[in-house]
């Protein structure tokens, strides 16, 4: 099957957890989106993302890797009980494993998987490189890089030195979320790990075509969304080999 459709991935021992109320509770399977290429794919990507809503940015994203040849999966994080609040600790790698599962079980090999996230969910694309076997790792405009965003995270700060992935952060330079020393300092811990890492910054806010207050009239904006894309995409065919 090619193309854009939905599906979903089987969690790991039926949802399991430790605590036997709750895995009798959890779901045993998670809704994804999938944009399959054309043809055989070269590699998967998991896309995280912040909200329930698919905005059109990024199903155009998602598409557009796909056309360079990825099958990509997004998972929705929210499935276990309506929340809309940022997903970490063991409900997120739960839900990246089933992921990685659904594509490994199409024919992806396991180091040509790679994660992207954008907001909070690029904290969690971070902190799934930190604890799985993923091939590369982007994260957008993550927050909680000195304090924890909430229960199972942890400040990327602590967590970029464990990177075990290749991880490209892309951020705003004047973005308040994410002030510029805390980038800083978040360089300086990607550093310290064993694997490649960049982190690059861009002028104002608007480096994310669904960023509140892009114009896509905007020369400037254009041209700064399609600069980060680009390193997106060159990062996972860096990588994704």
């Amino acid at each position: 099957m090619s193309g854009f459709y939905r599906d979903i991935a089987v969690l790991r021992d039926g949802g399991l957890a430790a605590d036997e109320d709750r895995a009798r509770a959890a779901p045993a399977r998670v809704p994804i989106t999938v944009h399959e290429p054309d043809g055989n794919a070269r590699g998967g990507i998991v896309v995280l993302h912040e909200s329930r809503e698919f905005a059109d940015a990024l199903l155009e994203l998602m598409r557009s890797l796909a056309g360079e040849g990825w099958m990509v999966v997004a998972p929705n994080l929210f499935h276990r009980n309506g929340s809309t609040e940022a997903v970490f600790g063991d409900d997120l790698f739960a839900d990246f494993d089933a992921c990685f599962d659904w594509l490994t079980g199409r024919g992806v090999f396991d180091d040509c998987v790679g994660v992207l996230g954008f907001d909070s969910a690029g904290t969690a694309a971070l902190l799934v490189a930190t604890n799985r076997p993923v091939g590369a790792a982007v994260s957008v405009a993550a927050p909680g890089i000195a304090d924890p965003l909430g229960a199972g995270a942890d400040a990327l700060v602590r967590a970029a030195p464990r990177l075990q992935a290749p991880w490209l952060g892309l951020y705003g330079a004047d973005d308040p979320a994410t002030p510029v020393d805390q980038i800083e300092s978040l360089r300086d811990a990607a550093a310290r790990a064993m694997v490649a890492t960049l982190l690059v910054t861009y002028p104002g806010l608007r480096h994310r075509p669904d960023h509140p207050g892009f114009d896509a009239a905007d020369s400037e904006d254009a041209e700064t969304v399609i600069a980060a894309q680009t390193r997106i995409f060159d990062w996972f065919d860096s990588h994704l080999r």
